[in-house]
């Protein structure tokens, strides 16, 4: 069974690959990226991910080709490409939105590839996050209040910033959400108008056969 660091790894991993075959030099610079913005990222923990993925039949490796002349003595790159197991793996880790997915390490590699997610599960997600971090507040709040006297200014600065920081989140999560859900609203509204078009086609009187 795979842990909850592992699981964001391979999703991250898996992801990327979904987007284009590479080579493990460049999918761990992709990686470092997508990974350094949320988590401390350790290049020692990707070629076992890697090894793990070959094994269960989610990636391929191959050897680039390389050209003829001089070059040919030199070690051939292995590149990694997803296969179509490893597809149909990576949608299911998209529809996953339960609290792994709300979580510091699993919410930005999830929002990450909210390209390929359905527009069910990226609200889920994001309602679940927000809820999350309201929670946060609530025990920020509290802790603030029970030891802003006994706290020197700096400590008390760096609880601010950290209170700021959730508080910031949480009002660009709102913003998501009302996106997601007038995204959600103009696609019903035009697939009702598409349906009223349909019957009205169907109603519509059939031209006579010339006698």
């Amino acid at each position: 069974m795979v842990g909850k660091r592992g699981g964001v790894l391979e999703l991250a991993v898996l992801g990327l690959l979904h987007e284009s075959p590479m080579h493990g030099y460049e999918l761990r610079k992709r990686l470092n990226t997508l990974l350094g913005m949320f988590r401390a990222f350790s290049y020692g923990t990707l070629y076992p991910c890697l090894k793990q993925l070959l094994a269960q039949g989610l990636i391929t490796e191959d050897e680039d080709e390389q050209p003829t002349g001089a070059l040919q003595s030199k070690r051939a790159k292995i590149v990694y490409k997803l296969t179509a197991e490893g597809k149909e793996h990576l949608q299911k880790l998209l529809t996953e939105a339960g609290p792994a997915a709300w979580e510091d390490e699993g919410f930005g590699v999830h929002f990450a590839f909210f390209a390929q997610t359905r527009a069910d599960v990226r609200l889920r997600i994001l309602e679940g996050r927000r809820s999350r971090l309201e929670e946060r507040l609530e025990q920020v709040r509290t802790a603030l209040t029970r030891t802003r006297e006994r706290v020197d200014s700096y400590t008390l600065e760096l609880q601010n910033h950290g209170l700021e920081s959730v508080e910031r989140e949480v009002r660009w999560l709102n913003e998501l959400i009302g996106r997601e859900h007038a995204k959600a609203a103009d696609e019903v509204g035009r697939q009702r108008q598409d349906d009223r078009q349909d019957d009205n086609d169907n109603d519509a009187p059939q031209g006579t056969s010339p006698s």
